[in-house]
């Protein structure tokens, strides 16, 4: 990332990362809730494709990761309240929105809550979509015990990286010490913390009032099955869901090219 586009802004007395760039209809990213979750790395391979494809990228880090002061609250309302006032700060009066993971959950929050927005999307996330089976549920109390037992390490970081992507190439040596790095520290210190925090409120009966919404699933997810993505899918009126073959939790990694462009033609649709 250049420089140049890498800011800090002060929301509630936290110093505020953020990454801004391209021009055109803005766009707001969410990063997952995963150790080690970035702007900088969740978004590494789509940042770039969507400015160029006619958006402003804005990309920040929320209270707790990445390059962002730790919260004196680690709920999921303040992170949400957090986003709402990062919205304000930068004069984002009209912006699409895109959550990864746990993001999406704070995504879905914005589009419904705030005048503003337009078109969602979502990647896949196991606090937005509905439980599921048995099966569901239990894939993603695995995966959610993974979550919480990870300590910064770059052995523990490449075990949880590999689990995270299905293509084992992507999973590389730089890839493994920048996750990591983003999980020590203030930022462990933050996940520990979110772990006693109340659970969010749930959204699901008002998901059928967004009005444009995007679903990218992997069919290779080891945390959140394709049925809770079918699921998701039904709960939104006139919603689109995609699904990839070869694709883990980042569909925006795994299949980043393809993810570049079914976003970017999906927002550019009038």
């Amino acid at each position: 990332m250049a420089n140049d586009r890498e800011a800090y802004i002060t929301i509630d007395g936290i110093r505020t990362f953020y990454i801004k760039a391209g021009d055109g209809p803005a766009v707001l990213l969410v990063h997952g809730g995963s150790p080690g979750a970035s702007a900088a790395i969740n978004w590494k391979l789509n940042i770039d494709a969507l400015a160029a494809a006619g958006f402003t990228i804005y990309a920040y880090d929320q209270p707790g990761f990445g390059r962002t002061d730790n919260p004196k609250d680690f709920s999921m309302e303040y992170r949400v309240g957090h986003a709402k006032a990062f919205l304000r700060a930068v004069g984002l009066d009209r912006f699409h929105v895109i959550g990864n993971s746990q993001g999406s959950y704070i995504a879905a929050r914005l589009a419904l809550e705030e005048s503003g927005a337009m078109a969602f999307v979502t990647t896949p996330s196991g606090s937005l979509a509905p439980a599921g089976s048995e099966d569901s549920q239990a894939l993603a109390k695995r995966h959610n015990a993974e979550l919480r037992e990870y300590t910064p390490s770059m052995a523990h970081m490449r075990k949880l990286t590999l689990g995270t992507l299905f293509n084992r190439e992507l999973v590389t040596d730089e890839v493994v010490r920048e996750r990591y790095e983003m999980s020590t520290g203030k930022n462990f210190e933050a996940q520990k913390m979110r772990e006693a925090a109340p659970r969010p409120k749930s959204i699901r009966d008002e998901l059928k009032r967004l009005t444009r919404a995007l679903i990218i699933w992997g069919k290779n997810d080891r945390g959140v099955s394709v049925e809770r993505g079918v699921l998701l899918f039904h709960s939104i009126p006139d919603a689109e869901f995609h699904l990839f073959d070869n694709c883990a939790h980042w569909a925006q990694w795994d299949q980043a090219e393809r993810f570049n462009r079914i976003v970017a033609d999906f927002l550019q649709f009038k």
